[in-house]
């Protein structure tokens, strides 16, 4: 398969419809080897407007809204980045691409040791992959100036853990909600004790493990 033109398409008719105009971002997704991040059996889907299939019952996000999550994020040379659910690598790769560094956790030791021979093969050497469950909050480092989480969370309220580890000036983005219709949301910290919301568009994707809505008893 002609895989550039294939990843021209995907920017085109996938990506740019989606008001993803940021030229880094463009850049990012236009140069990155997506089918390399998904097994031999999807390569030919990679670039379609589809979750692909990851294993474990996780697949990886829409190209769109990957591009939109990094858009509305704008990663810069000087940050630091945390990426809850790294699963295949493909968005830990595009981060590591526009910050200084990604440090990224998921549940699964096979997607962190796939993902790491991924970055590996590309030369991206600013990421650091971890194992770990994640879903009340998780980190290296005291605070963080980028953070995506890639699976949702039922509950706006269950973003705390994650919004203490900002740094003032630092951005969130999440996909809050149930199915089958979410939100994913921008969070900036704007000091010590006060945050900005914004929603970004709906979708629907898998909740993060470990993560249940808030029962609620009627007497």
């Amino acid at each position: 398969m002609d895989y550039a033109q294939l990843r021209f398409i995907m920017v085109e008719q996938h990506i740019r419809p989606w008001d993803v105009l940021d030229h880094r971002v463009l850049e990012v997704v236009s140069h990155l080897p997506r089918e390399d991040f998904v097994g031999d059996a999807y390569r030919g889907l990679a670039y379609g407007d589809l979750e692909v299939p990851l294993g474990h019952g996780e697949f990886m996000l829409q190209p769109k809204i990957i591009a939109r999550l990094l858009q509305a994020l704008d990663p810069r040379p000087n940050e630091v980045a945390l990426e809850i659910g790294t699963g295949s690598g493909y968005l830990t790769a595009c981060l590591a691409s526009l910050s200084a560094q990604v440090d990224s956790v998921d549940i699964e030791p096979d997607f962190k040791h796939a993902a790491q021979a991924r970055l590996k093969a590309l030369e991206l050497n600013n990421a650091t992959l971890r194992v770990a469950d994640a879903a009340h909050g998780w980190g290296i480092r005291e605070r963080y100036d980028v953070m995506v989480i890639t699976s949702s969370l039922p509950e706006a309220a269950q973003l705390a853990p994650f919004e203490q580890r900002l740094a003032v000036g630092g951005r969130l983005c999440a996909i809050v909600g149930m199915a089958p219709v979410m939100h994913a949301m921008l969070i900036t910290r704007m000091d010590e004790t006060s945050y900005a919301r914004v929603n970004l568009f709906e979708t629907s994707v898998k909740p993060l493990r470990g993560l249940h809505k808030t029962q609620v008893f009627k007497f």
